[in-house]
């Protein structure tokens, strides 16, 4: 039990040492690729910190919009299992849905929405399912699952035996409420050892990158995963239990500078059509890096940008403007809003690339994230448009249709979970460093 005691406070320690490091290296590397000198001039902060909203209590009103989020996990919760539906009433949900999830129950035990007995009657179901569920390949979280049978299902919610493959992103996320999970409630430990002990992480991470797999044609394909923003967020809680992910840690490496209303974007430089893997720039990943570590030295710019841009873009056309992935309420039920995509700026697309356009939305957990880290006159007008958008009785809306005209009804577990994570970021500021903070003097 002492080398136990010590081991903690040491690690965390030595997790501020390798952030350290870490922030030293890249700096280094920045200076010694000219990036401050030359066409990546625009690396050089613009953001000022008196931009960053003040971490304070909840007020009434943010309050009730936690509850309103937290309405819609007493909705989905499976009571079998512990789970959470993905969206309202369909029995699936993604290794980032169960992220949420956990992220959303952590933020309302906090807030003090729901108490102990609840709060540890639904992680011990939740961890307990999530020790039980089969794996793909034996080896690591097939990408989906039915919520009431914990079998693998494919994203039409269909079981297969066999599974459709993991998501190392998804993997990458669910990682960061466990950890939170086993630093601030140790008595939890040995249920998120018993999820941990059973995955293959060898085959996550092969030099240095985040691989996932495909189950296609009877074969399984093994695919570099993530690219700029998600690929460095879902890369940090791995570096946290000390895996190599140092080249998807690293910024520099495919990196592009597009001028969007009048800011500059660093967009991932792969090619959709080479490397088989659409370039998001979207809000979301900025956002979670965030509210949950507090961003590094260079995400920290990078999300400024991508806010700005945004922000330059309502005062340009008059459309409040804020963008990320969502689930949208009719075919085909997902797109991606972005800054950039696949060439052009404010793309929407599906999954598959296809043209969304009509589908363009202001998404609500976007909006969110955007108001409890920065505190300018954008983000008021942004909230006072979103926190229009939700069901009393079922949770908050995904979004606004630019061209529709009207809310978004698509009610989900990213969204509310989001939600319930910013406004605990809003009170107790970033999510897994205020974890560590009872391991430190």
């Amino acid at each position: 039990m002492k080398l136990l005691t010590h081991i903690k406070y040491a690690r965390s320690h030595i997790i501020f040492i390798l952030g350290v490091i870490s922030s030293i290296f890249l700096i280094f590397e920045l200076e010694k690729n000219h990036v401050y000198n030359s066409s990546i001039k625009s690396l050089k902060s613009t953001y000022s910190n008196t931009l960053l909203r003040p971490h304070s209590p909840l007020s009434k009103e943010e309050v009730q919009w936690a509850k309103i989020a937290w309405k819609y996990f007493e909705n989905n919760t499976i009571t079998s299992t512990g789970l959470v539906n993905s969206v309202d009433q369909y029995n699936a949900s993604t290794l980032w849905d169960t992220s949420s999830y956990l992220m959303a129950l952590l933020s309302a035990y906090k807030i003090n929405i729901i108490g102990q007995t609840e709060f540890d009657d639904r992680l011990t179901s939740v961890l307990s399912s999530l020790a039980q569920l089969p794996l793909f390949n034996q080896d690591l979280p097939n990408k989906s699952y039915n919520t009431i049978t914990l079998s693998m299902a494919d994203y039409n919610n269909k079981n297969t035996d066999l599974g459709i493959g993991w998501s190392a992103i998804d993997i990458g996320r669910v990682m960061v409420p466990l950890q939170i999970i086993a630093w601030t409630f140790p008595n939890y430990q040995p249920l998120v050892k018993n999820i941990l002990s059973r995955w293959n992480f060898k085959m996550l991470l092969k030099g240095g990158q985040m691989h996932g797999a495909k189950y296609t044609d009877g074969e399984v394909h093994y695919v570099q995963e993530g690219r700029l923003g998600y690929e460095e967020y879902a890369a940090k809680s791995f570096q946290l239990i000390g895996l190599d992910v140092s080249q998807a840690m690293n910024y520099l490496d495919y990196i592009n500078i597009i001028e969007i209303d009048n800011i500059d974007i660093v967009t991932d430089s792969r090619d959709p059509q080479i490397y088989t893997a659409h370039n998001y720039v979207v809000s979301e990943p900025y956002i979670l890096d965030g509210i949950e570590y507090g961003w590094d030295v260079i995400s920290k710019e990078l999300a400024y940008r991508v806010y700005s841009a945004q922000k330059n873009r309502y005062l340009r056309t008059g459309i409040l403007t804020a963008v990320s992935e969502d689930n949208i309420d009719q075919a085909p039920y997902f797109v991606y809003n972005t800054v950039f995509t696949d060439g052009s700026a404010w793309n929407t697309i599906t999954e598959q690339g296809e043209d969304a356009s009509k589908f363009k939305s202001l998404s609500t957990k976007a909006v969110f994230g955007w108001y409890v880290l920065y505190k300018d006159e954008y983000v008021k007008k942004l909230i006072n448009k979103a926190s229009t958008l939700y069901d009393p009785k079922k949770g908050w809306y995904s979004g606004f249709y630019e061209n529709l005209k009207r809310p978004n009804k698509a009610i989900t577990a990213n969204t509310n979970g989001i939600i319930l994570q910013s406004l605990a970021y809003k009170q107790f500021g970033p999510l897994l460093q205020t974890s560590f903070k009872h391991l430190v003097k």
